[in-house]
């Protein structure tokens, strides 16, 4: 088992398909949840009933191997932006809302080419709602990566009442100023996506609903501010983490109902492709079953995401794929279908899923990495622990419990090679600094 820089940079194909009604370009809608666990969603035989993910997952297609491209926050926007691993951007880990700290003044670098940049060049209206952890500075504002919309925090997480971020700075932003709006941070990006939803029925456009649920701090609907000048105004309800956890995904999963609901009254869900994933996975307040590990690691439960696409007509509704898949193929996969082209000699990691989608295609041999750290070769895991190599066949180990590195030296020693190829080429990646 070889690797050459190509296998994991492939350019997308355009697919030139005309699947909706009068030909129009597909809108895209990505919803993307913060912290949800791969078992904690009812969709997922999880303890969390979710009835509006499991209407999108009869209505479309339910992953059960797709993956974020970090294991963290900050990693994962940076691949689901570029296309790319978010190394070559320069973000391989968080950027700290605390200005003391170094990554606090980094970002996504506004000559990154992004997605809604170049979807802007071929008619696109694009607006994002909700966690952008990019960059706090301003030149690193959404507004400056293509995006003609922001309403939201540019922090990792704030306050869902006040909308204080943890080191008690206010961050609620329209665009590149800060804006006073009242409100629980669930409920108002699901509000301002619908609206947009209903202002732009008529032209193409790309959202991207990124909520700040189910990270925390726990905050429930009612719950009084715990951060900010009114935090000591209300006393917070006792009760379980969990319990809080549970109200903090269902206000979420009422909200992806009401984009559902919005778009079906709007007359173009036969024209709009959701995408419904998780940034990584959950922390020890959710759950990550039956995998190993939660956020943070590179173990199956970091990474391993909750993950359905909707677009009715054109996915067959009520499937499930176990095709292997990551957040670095968004960017091509509305690309390819929108026929928006790359710049020239500009390549992306991840590859196109219009095949999958559309015709329930093998989207064939992949290799995926993470973090230098572990790496996948269709169902092998390998995980380079600093005490020796560790090896799963995850069809039959899906919880990664029995290492089986010893009896079969040949392919970890192939696997490690593919891990260090990989660090060589994104390390070496051109940035945009």
């Amino acid at each position: 088992m070889g690797l050459t820089v190509s296998s994991f940079t492939r350019t997308i194909t355009h697919a030139n398909i005309d699947t909706t009604a009068g030909g129009q370009r597909p809108n895209f809608l990505i919803i993307l949840a913060d912290d949800m666990g791969y078992g904690d969603s009812s969709c997922y035989g999880g303890w969390i009933e979710t009835p509006c993910m499991e209407q999108l997952a009869a209505e479309g297609l339910r992953f059960t191997d797709f993956h974020s491209s970090g294991a963290v926050c900050s990693p994962t926007r940076a691949g689901l932006m570029t296309g790319r691993y978010q190394q070559r951007a320069g973000i391989p880990g968080i950027i700290n809302a605390d200005p003391k700290h170094r990554s606090h003044h980094t970002g996504l670098d506004p000559n990154e080419i992004t997605f809604p940049r170049l979807l802007k060049q071929v008619g696109y209206t694009s607006a994002i709602f909700g966690k952008w952890h990019l960059g706090y500075h301003q030149r690193f504002n959404p507004l400056h990566h293509g995006f003609d919309r922001f309403r939201g925090y540019v922090s990792g997480n704030i306050d869902y009442i006040s909308h204080y971020d943890r080191m008690g700075t206010y961050d609620w932003w329209e665009g590149l100023e800060h804006v006073e709006e009242e409100g629980y941070s669930t409920h108002l990006i699901t509000k301002h996506s619908v609206e947009f939803i209903e202002q732009n029925r008529d032209r193409p456009f790309c959202l991207y609903v990124a909520h700040e649920a189910v990270h925390t701090p726990l905050q429930g609907p009612g719950d009084p501010p715990q951060r900010g000048p009114d935090k000591s105004g209300g006393k917070l309800e006792e009760r379980d983490a969990k319990e809080t956890y549970r109200q903090m995904m269902i206000e979420m999963d009422n909200g992806i109902g009401e984009i559902r609901e919005a778009l079906i009254q709007a007359g173009i869900a036969e024209n709009t492709l959701i995408f419904f994933f998780s940034d990584n996975g959950a922390t020890e307040e959710g759950s990550n079953a039956p995998l190993r590990g939660g956020k943070g690691s590179v173990w199956e439960g970091g990474h391993r995401e909750p993950a359905i696409a909707w677009w009715p007509g054109s996915i067959e509704p009520g499937t499930v794929t176990d095709q292997l898949s990551i957040s670095l193929d968004l960017m091509p996969t509305m690309l390819d279908l929108a026929g928006a082209p790359l710049p020239e000699n500009h390549r992306l990691d991840g590859i196109s899923l219009e095949p999958l989608l559309l015709r329930g295609e093998s989207l064939g041999h992949r290799q995926l990495f993470w973090n230098g750290k572990a790496m996948r070769d269709d169902l092998w895991k390998l995980v380079t622990e600093p005490s020796g190599p560790q090896l799963f066949h995850l069809a039959e180990d899906i919880g990664e419990t029995t290492n089986v590195a010893e009896e079969h030296p040949g392919r970890v020693r192939a696997m490690q090679a593919a891990v260090e190829v990989w660090k060589e080429d994104v390390e070496g990646a051109e940035r945009y600094t």
